[in-house]
């Protein structure tokens, strides 16, 4: 069930192109909202508003704010929207479905390289599990060759408004992705894709991707049960990869900061997603880190067998963050930064570093299940 109340804008305190951060009044209280333009068109000081307030009175994570659902003082007006180009609709048989002109519709200019496309031509595929594995990894690919082209493809596994990721805007403006496509009922990239086959075509033969990096936007969900979270659809962006002749190389979930022990080192979601779920043996990237700790996560996958499924690959993901850092871009992951979760970081560097080096034909070096440690 919604819950919902009416609030009164008082004041604007951020708008961009997709969303307006407002403060609303809720009898006699304030509180901060956000309004997704697309969804529900502008709002102004002053305005009635339709709030959902469900996640700020459950305190979740995501909470801190209202949403707005309609703007009661100026509706949508419907012709503006029965003009806009699209018919695939977003977010499906929910009271905020939104039409959207997918890359792949008859309608788009690029129907025909859509229906075309066959291969993504052994172009990298850098698979998340997390939002915040997005810009260590592309400031890998940037420092190893600025050149290279990135484009970001969005699932819907988390947050469905690109809009909503400050990441991203920040790794446009400072050239560190190049292109954005969201796939499902993500939406609002550069372009949109009806699911993540169609959204990794579009990145390689509509924008020209020569490194993809594939993953859900803000917001994970966990369950502390070994099925029960929204990561493990990385499995599927893997298989995804890999059927459309990609290669796909896998993202390490590392903590030596997170208190609960499932996450400890190699987290349990990485260990049940390229344990059981990934069905192909693929690249999955170490990075270079203290050797105990080295030694301790290797352990963590010999005993869970992905040293003996996978591929790993050794990299150094330092270059990555010390691009992150020249740029002035501090991310964090689970509320902790770079250098209170150093490791977090470094595995989602080198998997980019790994990409940069496949697209452009580097070496890549290679952990050996001979070096078993004892």
């Amino acid at each position: 069930m919604i819950s919902r109340a009416v609030g009164l804008v008082k004041s604007i305190t951020k708008e961009t192109k997709d969303i307006t951060q407002v403060i609303v009044e809720v009898a006699g209280n304030d509180y901060p909202a956000v309004n997704f333009n697309e969804i529900t068109g502008t709002v102004s000081t002053g305005d009635k508003v339709l709030l959902n307030t469900t996640a700020v009175e459950l305190n979740l994570g995501t909470g801190g704010s209202h949403f707005v659902m309609a703007n009661l003082t100026v509706p949508v007006d419907s012709r503006q929207i029965a003009a806009e180009p699209g018919h695939i609709m977003k977010i499906r048989y929910t009271p905020n479905q939104i039409k959207v002109l997918s890359v792949e519709e008859q309608d788009s200019p690029y129907h025909d390289v859509m229906k075309d496309f066959r291969s993504l031509d052994n172009t990298p595929v850098v698979c998340c599990s997390l939002h915040s594995m997005l810009p260590a990894a592309a400031a890998a690919v940037k420092s190893y060759e600025k050149n290279l082209k990135v484009v970001y493809v969005m699932t819907d596994g988390a947050a469905l408004p690109i809009g909503l990721s400050r990441l991203v805007k920040k790794l446009k403006t400072k050239g560190l992705i190049d292109g954005t496509v969201t796939a499902g009922h993500a939406f609002g990239g550069d372009f949109e894709a009806v699911n993540i086959y169609s959204g990794l075509a579009a990145a390689r033969a509509v924008l020209g991707a020569d490194v993809i990096i594939a993953g859900m936007g803000p917001g994970i969900v966990g369950t502390g049960t070994p099925l029960g979270f929204s990561g493990i659809e990385q499995a599927g962006i893997i298989h995804a990869a890999e059927a459309l002749e990609g290669r796909p190389i896998a993202v390490l979930r590392l903590s030596f900061a997170d208190a609960r022990e499932r996450h400890f080192g190699l987290s349990h979601h990485t260990r049940t997603t390229l344990a059981k779920a990934v069905l192909i043996p693929v690249y999955v990237s170490l990075p270079q880190i203290d050797e105990k700790k080295q030694n301790f996560i290797i352990r963590q996958m010999q005993e869970s067998g992905i040293t003996s499924k996978h591929k790993i690959v050794l990299e150094d993901g330092k270059p990555g963050l010390e691009f992150l850092e020249f740029h002035h871009i501090k991310v964090t992951t689970m509320g902790r930064s770079v250098l209170e979760e150093p490791e977090f970081f470094l595995a989602a560097s080198s998997a980019g570093r790994t990409a940069a080096k496949i697209a452009t034909g580097g070496e890549i070096e290679f952990w050996e299940e001979k070096n078993q440690l004892t």
